[in-house]
């Protein structure tokens, strides 16, 4: 039951990672919320959506390793 968590946390990840890569018009708008000051530009949708796959990967790593 605990790695049912982990297992949840994981598919979110990599649910938001490809979706910010495949669409990111649609994480504008969510993005100049989360970056008020700054203006929300596709390079840091990318960035975000990279890092969201590698903590996926990561965790995904975590979970056959314990």
């Amino acid at each position: 039951m605990d790695n049912l968590g982990v297992c949840l946390l994981i598919q979110l990840f990599l649910v938001f990672g490809v979706a910010g890569l495949l669409w990111p018009d649609k994480f504008i708008p969510l993005f100049d919320v989360l970056l008020f000051p700054w203006a929300a530009s596709y390079r840091a949708i990318r960035a975000n959506s990279i890092a969201a796959i590698a903590g996926s990967v990561l965790l995904f790593v975590k979970l056959f390793n314990h």
